[in-house]
């Protein structure tokens, strides 16, 4: 199974449906979509900036931002499949169809080291692929990898968020960044032509 982040600034981009519809073609049944706040969290870092109000409050907000991208990416190919949490997932995943996630069990009652800004959707999709045994973690991006580049240095460039790579530290799966033109390499991949690390 595998986890695909796609990054909020493809909310507004015009390779978004057919994101969705390949994921939704080829993913069945292996594929859970994890979508960025996009333009929905920059909303809330404006608030946050304008009111001063506390951390806590704007983690919770931007994850309801990424629920609604969630809800817009189902809106756009209701072929995906919502689910709130890992059970209706694996259900999605055996019905033969692609999820995409609900991340309404990231809201939190009480402040902690996930619920600031240095935690973004990246380390969330991340997260949920480790609770879900993943074999695979592919984070799509619009700005420009550096495939020379770790996991910290990219986390230190802005392309992933700041904790990132700590907690990719170990994972016992693969984490490929990939850019968002790159629809073609993510066919092949989806349909075995060639491997994630090649």
């Amino acid at each position: 199974m595998w986890v695909v982040k796609l990054g909020g600034s493809l909310n507004a981009d015009p390779l978004l449906p057919q994101w969705l519809e390949l994921l939704a073609q080829l993913g069945g049944g292996r594929v859970t979509l994890v979508c960025g706040g996009g333009a929905f969290a920059d909303e809330v870092r404006r608030a946050q900036t304008r009111w001063q109000f506390d951390d806590l409050p704007a983690h919770n907000m931007a994850v309801l931002a990424m629920t609604q991208s969630a809800y817009m990416a189902h809106g756009l190919q209701p072929a995906l499949q919502l689910a709130r949490d890992k059970a209706e997932i694996h259900q999605v995943l055996r019905g033969g169809q692609t999820a995409v996630w609900l991340p309404y069990e990231w809201l939190r009652d009480r402040s902690g080291a996930d619920t600031s800004w240095d935690t973004s959707s990246d380390s969330i999709a991340l997260d949920l692929a480790r609770q879900l045994n993943a074999e695979r973690l592919v984070v799509v991006k619009s700005c420009a990898i550096d495939p020379t580049a770790s996991l910290a240095e990219l986390g230190e460039a802005g392309v992933l968020d700041r904790r990132f790579a700590s907690i990719a530290a170990g994972a016992n799966f693969p984490i490929e960044l990939i850019h968002r033109a790159e629809l073609a390499r993510m066919r092949s991949l989806l349909i075995g032509e060639v491997r994630l690390d090649a």
